[in-house]
Protein backbone atom coordinates (compact mmCIF):
# COMPACT_ATOMS: atom_id res chain seq x y z
CA UNK A 1 0.00 0.00 0.00
CA UNK A 2 1.17 3.48 -0.71
CA UNK A 3 2.01 5.40 1.81
CA UNK A 4 1.33 9.28 2.24
CA UNK A 5 1.39 12.27 4.10
CA UNK A 6 -0.81 15.38 3.93
CA UNK A 7 0.41 18.03 5.58
CA UNK A 8 -2.60 20.09 6.43
CA UNK A 9 -6.19 18.68 7.25
CA UNK A 10 -8.50 21.83 5.93
CA UNK A 11 -11.41 21.19 3.60
CA UNK A 12 -9.19 20.55 0.45
CA UNK A 13 -6.59 18.81 2.16
CA UNK A 14 -9.37 16.62 3.60
CA UNK A 15 -10.73 16.12 0.58
CA UNK A 16 -7.92 15.32 -1.53
CA UNK A 17 -6.51 12.84 1.39
CA UNK A 18 -10.09 11.00 0.64
CA UNK A 19 -9.10 10.61 -2.64
CA UNK A 20 -5.61 9.11 -2.34
CA UNK A 21 -7.34 6.42 -0.03
CA UNK A 22 -9.77 5.93 -1.75
CA UNK A 23 -7.36 5.17 -4.63
CA UNK A 24 -5.70 2.63 -2.45
CA UNK A 25 -3.49 4.80 -0.27
CA UNK A 26 -2.70 4.58 3.21
CA UNK A 27 -3.13 8.18 4.23
CA UNK A 28 -1.92 10.28 7.41
CA UNK A 29 -2.95 13.46 8.10
CA UNK A 30 -1.00 15.95 9.92
CA UNK A 31 -3.81 18.37 12.32
CA UNK A 32 -2.72 20.92 14.37
CA UNK A 33 -5.93 20.67 16.19
CA UNK A 34 -5.89 18.13 19.12
CA UNK A 35 -9.67 17.67 18.58
CA UNK A 36 -9.46 17.33 14.80
CA UNK A 37 -7.17 14.51 15.44
CA UNK A 38 -9.58 12.78 17.77
CA UNK A 39 -12.16 13.22 15.20
CA UNK A 40 -10.56 11.91 12.41
CA UNK A 41 -8.95 8.67 14.39
CA UNK A 42 -11.83 7.63 16.66
CA UNK A 43 -15.18 9.01 13.97
CA UNK A 44 -13.72 8.88 10.82
CA UNK A 45 -14.97 12.38 10.16
CA UNK A 46 -13.65 15.85 9.76
CA UNK A 47 -16.95 17.85 11.15
CA UNK A 48 -14.57 21.28 11.21
CA UNK A 49 -14.59 21.04 7.57
CA UNK A 50 -16.89 18.18 6.36
CA UNK A 51 -19.68 17.79 8.58
CA UNK A 52 -21.27 14.46 8.46
CA UNK A 53 -18.61 13.06 6.09
CA UNK A 54 -17.72 9.16 6.74
CA UNK A 55 -13.63 9.38 6.12
CA UNK A 56 -12.14 5.98 4.45
CA UNK A 57 -10.60 3.73 7.37
CA UNK A 58 -7.13 3.75 5.83
CA UNK A 59 -6.99 7.70 6.98
CA UNK A 60 -5.78 8.75 10.22
CA UNK A 61 -4.34 11.64 11.92
CA UNK A 62 -1.38 12.88 14.00
CA UNK A 63 -0.41 15.64 15.52
CA UNK A 64 3.02 14.66 15.37
CA UNK A 65 4.84 15.73 12.43
CA UNK A 66 7.46 13.16 12.36
CA UNK A 67 5.41 10.88 13.01
CA UNK A 68 2.99 11.33 10.10
CA UNK A 69 6.10 12.10 7.50
CA UNK A 70 7.68 8.70 8.55
CA UNK A 71 8.04 6.29 5.26
CA UNK A 72 5.76 8.35 2.75
CA UNK A 73 6.83 8.44 -0.70
CA UNK A 74 4.08 11.34 -1.24
CA UNK A 75 3.51 14.14 1.23
CA UNK A 76 0.99 16.22 0.05
CA UNK A 77 1.25 20.27 0.94
CA UNK A 78 -2.27 21.79 1.99
CA UNK A 79 -1.75 24.65 4.00
CA UNK A 80 -2.21 28.17 3.34
CA UNK A 81 0.15 29.22 0.50
CA UNK A 82 1.39 32.34 2.53
CA UNK A 83 2.78 30.12 5.51
CA UNK A 84 4.30 27.50 3.40
CA UNK A 85 7.82 28.80 3.81
CA UNK A 86 7.85 28.96 7.81
CA UNK A 87 6.02 25.33 7.91
CA UNK A 88 7.91 23.49 5.45
CA UNK A 89 11.94 25.18 7.20
CA UNK A 90 10.56 23.12 10.27
CA UNK A 91 9.79 20.12 8.01
CA UNK A 92 12.58 19.77 5.49
CA UNK A 93 15.05 17.69 7.64
CA UNK A 94 12.01 15.25 8.36
CA UNK A 95 11.34 14.52 4.63
CA UNK A 96 12.86 11.40 2.79
CA UNK A 97 15.34 11.44 0.60
CA UNK A 98 13.56 10.11 -2.54
CA UNK A 99 9.75 11.69 -1.41
CA UNK A 100 7.56 13.69 -4.28
CA UNK A 101 5.90 16.71 -2.74
CA UNK A 102 2.73 17.90 -3.81
CA UNK A 103 1.33 21.36 -3.58
CA UNK A 104 -2.18 21.79 -3.74
CA UNK A 105 -1.08 25.47 -2.74
CA UNK A 106 -3.25 28.01 -5.04
CA UNK A 107 -0.86 31.43 -4.51
CA UNK A 108 2.38 33.01 -5.19
CA UNK A 109 4.53 33.58 -2.77
CA UNK A 110 4.65 37.73 -0.71
CA UNK A 111 7.78 39.77 -1.65
CA UNK A 112 9.38 36.56 -3.64
CA UNK A 113 6.35 36.54 -5.96
CA UNK A 114 7.71 32.61 -6.13
CA UNK A 115 5.11 30.09 -7.12
CA UNK A 116 4.33 27.59 -4.82
CA UNK A 117 6.92 24.77 -5.80
CA UNK A 118 10.01 26.98 -6.58
CA UNK A 119 9.15 27.74 -2.81
CA UNK A 120 9.24 24.44 -2.02
CA UNK A 121 12.67 23.41 -3.95
CA UNK A 122 14.25 26.60 -2.59
CA UNK A 123 13.55 25.76 1.25
CA UNK A 124 13.58 21.78 0.51
CA UNK A 125 17.27 21.98 -1.65
CA UNK A 126 15.44 19.31 -3.45
CA UNK A 127 15.20 19.19 -7.14
CA UNK A 128 12.24 20.66 -9.05
CA UNK A 129 11.57 17.51 -10.72
CA UNK A 130 10.25 15.81 -7.03
CA UNK A 131 7.96 18.94 -6.99
CA UNK A 132 4.11 18.43 -8.42
CA UNK A 133 1.47 20.12 -8.21
CA UNK A 134 -2.55 19.82 -8.26
CA UNK A 135 -4.88 22.30 -9.53
CA UNK A 136 -8.70 21.89 -11.40
CA UNK A 137 -11.93 22.59 -11.07
CA UNK A 138 -12.53 20.51 -7.24
CA UNK A 139 -14.48 22.16 -5.27
CA UNK A 140 -13.73 20.39 -1.85
CA UNK A 141 -17.66 19.96 -1.22
CA UNK A 142 -18.72 18.38 -4.16
CA UNK A 143 -15.36 16.19 -4.14
CA UNK A 144 -15.90 14.60 -1.00
CA UNK A 145 -19.19 13.82 -1.86
CA UNK A 146 -16.96 11.58 -4.50
CA UNK A 147 -19.27 13.76 -7.70
CA UNK A 148 -16.91 13.16 -10.77
CA UNK A 149 -14.21 16.03 -11.37
CA UNK A 150 -11.23 15.96 -13.20
CA UNK A 151 -8.33 18.01 -12.59
CA UNK A 152 -4.36 18.56 -13.86
CA UNK A 153 -1.31 17.08 -12.35
CA UNK A 154 2.00 18.76 -13.01
CA UNK A 155 5.58 17.82 -13.12
CA UNK A 156 8.87 18.67 -14.85
CA UNK A 157 9.26 14.51 -14.59
CA UNK A 158 6.57 13.26 -16.72
CA UNK A 159 7.03 9.89 -15.26
CA UNK A 160 6.51 11.19 -11.62
CA UNK A 161 3.55 13.02 -12.89
CA UNK A 162 1.70 10.39 -14.19
CA UNK A 163 2.91 7.66 -11.01
CA UNK A 164 0.91 10.73 -8.92
CA UNK A 165 -1.87 10.83 -11.58
CA UNK A 166 -2.11 7.11 -11.10
CA UNK A 167 -2.22 7.56 -7.03
CA UNK A 168 -5.12 9.93 -7.46
CA UNK A 169 -7.59 7.75 -9.95
CA UNK A 170 -10.69 6.89 -8.86
CA UNK A 171 -14.11 6.21 -10.32
CA UNK A 172 -15.36 9.84 -9.51
CA UNK A 173 -11.88 11.51 -9.42
CA UNK A 174 -9.48 11.42 -12.77
CA UNK A 175 -6.53 13.40 -13.31
CA UNK A 176 -4.49 14.31 -16.59
CA UNK A 177 -0.59 14.96 -16.15
CA UNK A 178 1.27 17.88 -17.87
CA UNK A 179 4.73 18.88 -17.22
CA UNK A 180 3.60 22.33 -17.53
CA UNK A 181 4.13 22.99 -14.21
CA UNK A 182 4.29 27.56 -14.55
CA UNK A 183 1.20 27.21 -16.46
CA UNK A 184 -1.02 25.17 -13.73
CA UNK A 185 0.49 27.11 -11.25
CA UNK A 186 -0.17 30.33 -12.35
CA UNK A 187 -3.94 29.22 -13.71
CA UNK A 188 -4.99 28.13 -10.13
CA UNK A 189 -3.90 31.26 -8.29
CA UNK A 190 -4.38 33.91 -10.88
CA UNK A 191 -8.45 32.30 -11.12
CA UNK A 192 -8.85 33.27 -7.44
CA UNK A 193 -8.46 36.89 -8.20
CA UNK A 194 -11.14 36.48 -11.16
CA UNK A 195 -13.31 34.75 -8.63
CA UNK A 196 -13.17 37.89 -6.00
CA UNK A 197 -14.16 40.75 -9.22
CA UNK A 198 -16.84 37.85 -10.15
CA UNK A 199 -18.29 37.54 -6.68
CA UNK A 200 -18.03 41.33 -6.45
CA UNK A 201 -20.05 41.64 -9.41
CA UNK A 202 -22.84 39.24 -8.24
CA UNK A 203 -22.79 41.22 -4.78
CA UNK A 204 -23.60 44.21 -6.69
CA UNK A 205 -26.41 42.77 -8.03
CA UNK A 206 -25.08 42.77 -12.41
CA UNK A 207 -26.15 39.51 -14.10
CA UNK A 208 -24.37 36.64 -16.65
CA UNK A 209 -23.23 39.40 -19.27
CA UNK A 210 -21.45 41.10 -16.73
CA UNK A 211 -19.48 38.04 -14.95
CA UNK A 212 -19.40 35.53 -18.37
CA UNK A 213 -17.55 39.68 -19.08
CA UNK A 214 -14.85 39.24 -16.46
CA UNK A 215 -14.75 35.35 -16.47
CA UNK A 216 -13.31 35.95 -20.43
CA UNK A 217 -11.10 38.76 -19.82
CA UNK A 218 -9.99 37.44 -16.64
CA UNK A 219 -8.82 34.57 -19.09
CA UNK A 220 -7.12 36.81 -20.83
CA UNK A 221 -4.63 37.94 -17.84
CA UNK A 222 -4.04 34.43 -16.96
CA UNK A 223 -3.13 33.77 -20.47
CA UNK A 224 -0.76 36.88 -20.92
CA UNK A 225 0.82 36.30 -17.36
CA UNK A 226 1.77 33.29 -18.31
CA UNK A 227 3.07 33.60 -21.67
CA UNK A 228 5.44 36.30 -20.14
CA UNK A 229 6.43 33.32 -17.11
CA UNK A 230 7.14 30.96 -20.15
CA UNK A 231 3.85 28.54 -20.00
CA UNK A 232 2.25 26.17 -22.27
CA UNK A 233 -0.76 28.71 -23.65
CA UNK A 234 -2.62 25.77 -24.12
CA UNK A 235 -2.53 24.98 -20.46
CA UNK A 236 -5.44 28.15 -19.71
CA UNK A 237 -7.46 26.33 -22.22
CA UNK A 238 -7.62 22.92 -19.65
CA UNK A 239 -8.72 22.24 -16.44
CA UNK A 240 -5.86 24.28 -15.16
CA UNK A 241 -7.22 27.11 -16.63
CA UNK A 242 -10.89 27.67 -18.04
CA UNK A 243 -11.76 24.72 -16.17
CA UNK A 244 -10.95 25.48 -12.70
CA UNK A 245 -11.90 29.60 -13.62
CA UNK A 246 -15.58 28.70 -14.47
CA UNK A 247 -16.26 26.39 -11.13
CA UNK A 248 -14.16 29.35 -9.39
CA UNK A 249 -16.11 32.22 -10.49
CA UNK A 250 -19.81 30.82 -10.71
CA UNK A 251 -20.29 28.48 -8.13
CA UNK A 252 -21.51 29.59 -4.33
CA UNK A 253 -19.53 26.66 -3.01
CA UNK A 254 -16.22 28.92 -3.90
CA UNK A 255 -15.02 31.10 -0.78
CA UNK A 256 -13.24 33.47 -3.41
CA UNK A 257 -16.27 34.06 -4.96
CA UNK A 258 -18.20 33.98 -1.76
CA UNK A 259 -15.74 36.67 -0.49
CA UNK A 260 -15.79 38.77 -3.66
CA UNK A 261 -19.55 38.52 -3.20
CA UNK A 262 -19.98 39.89 0.27
CA UNK A 263 -17.93 42.72 -0.62
CA UNK A 264 -20.36 43.70 -3.43
CA UNK A 265 -23.32 43.46 -1.02
CA UNK A 266 -21.51 46.22 1.18
CA UNK A 267 -19.61 44.59 3.57
CA UNK A 268 -16.07 45.80 4.48
CA UNK A 269 -12.78 43.14 4.05
CA UNK A 270 -12.38 42.76 7.73
CA UNK A 271 -16.19 41.40 8.46
CA UNK A 272 -16.05 39.56 5.37
CA UNK A 273 -12.96 37.70 7.03
CA UNK A 274 -14.31 37.09 9.86
CA UNK A 275 -17.69 35.76 8.32
CA UNK A 276 -15.74 33.79 5.79
CA UNK A 277 -13.29 31.82 9.24
CA UNK A 278 -11.62 30.19 6.16
CA UNK A 279 -8.56 31.21 4.29
CA UNK A 280 -9.36 33.12 0.53
CA UNK A 281 -5.67 32.62 -1.25
CA UNK A 282 -7.08 35.26 -4.09
CA UNK A 283 -7.12 37.71 -0.95
CA UNK A 284 -3.73 37.06 0.30
CA UNK A 285 -1.88 36.54 -3.41
CA UNK A 286 -3.40 39.06 -5.67
CA UNK A 287 -0.83 41.54 -4.88
CA UNK A 288 1.61 39.19 -5.60
CA UNK A 289 0.49 38.08 -8.95
CA UNK A 290 0.09 41.98 -9.42
CA UNK A 291 3.12 42.44 -8.46
CA UNK A 292 4.68 39.22 -10.54
CA UNK A 293 2.88 41.07 -13.80
CA UNK A 294 4.40 44.13 -13.17
CA UNK A 295 7.78 42.59 -13.04
CA UNK A 296 6.94 41.21 -16.15
CA UNK A 297 5.38 44.23 -18.05
CA UNK A 298 2.30 42.31 -17.95
CA UNK A 299 -0.82 44.19 -17.99
CA UNK A 300 -3.44 42.87 -15.82
CA UNK A 301 -6.68 45.79 -14.81
CA UNK A 302 -8.77 43.36 -13.46
CA UNK A 303 -6.01 42.07 -10.62
CA UNK A 304 -5.14 46.12 -10.23
CA UNK A 305 -8.55 46.87 -9.51
CA UNK A 306 -9.45 43.78 -7.06
CA UNK A 307 -6.23 44.88 -5.27
CA UNK A 308 -7.85 48.09 -4.81
CA UNK A 309 -10.92 47.18 -3.30
CA UNK A 310 -9.14 44.35 -1.34
CA UNK A 311 -6.09 46.65 0.65
CA UNK A 312 -6.87 50.37 -0.41
CA UNK A 313 -10.55 50.52 -0.02
CA UNK A 314 -11.97 51.18 -3.09
CA UNK A 315 -15.29 50.23 -3.36
CA UNK A 316 -16.65 47.17 -5.64
CA UNK A 317 -18.58 49.62 -7.94
CA UNK A 318 -15.65 52.13 -8.31
CA UNK A 319 -13.78 48.86 -9.70
CA UNK A 320 -16.17 47.96 -11.97
CA UNK A 321 -16.60 51.76 -13.55
CA UNK A 322 -12.85 51.72 -13.49
CA UNK A 323 -12.69 48.52 -15.68
CA UNK A 324 -15.17 49.43 -17.90
CA UNK A 325 -13.94 52.70 -19.10
CA UNK A 326 -10.63 51.39 -20.24
CA UNK A 327 -9.93 53.27 -23.46
CA UNK A 328 -10.80 50.57 -26.35
CA UNK A 329 -8.73 48.15 -27.75
CA UNK A 330 -8.58 45.17 -30.24
CA UNK A 331 -9.49 42.30 -27.87
CA UNK A 332 -6.53 39.72 -30.13
CA UNK A 333 -3.27 41.41 -30.42
CA UNK A 334 0.05 40.58 -32.76
CA UNK A 335 0.83 38.03 -28.96
CA UNK A 336 -2.78 36.39 -28.58
CA UNK A 337 -5.24 38.22 -26.13
CA UNK A 338 -4.51 41.62 -25.16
Amino acid sequence: MRRIAVMGSGSWGTGFGMVLADAGGEVAMWAREPEVVEDINHKHHNNAYHPGLELPPSMWASGDVQQVLRGAQIVVLAIPSQTLRDNLSAWREMLPPDVTLVSLMKGIELGTVMRMSQVIAEVTGLPESQVAVVSGPNLAREVVQRQPAATTVACGDEGRAQALAEATTTAYFRPYYTTDVVGTELGGAVKNVIALANGMAYGLGFGENAQASLITRGLAEMSRLGAACGANPLTFLGLAGIGDLIATCTSPLSRNRTFGENLGRGLTVDETIAKTKQTCEGVKSCQSILDLATRNGVDMPITEQVVAVVHKGMAPREMLYNFMSRDPKAEQGHEGLS
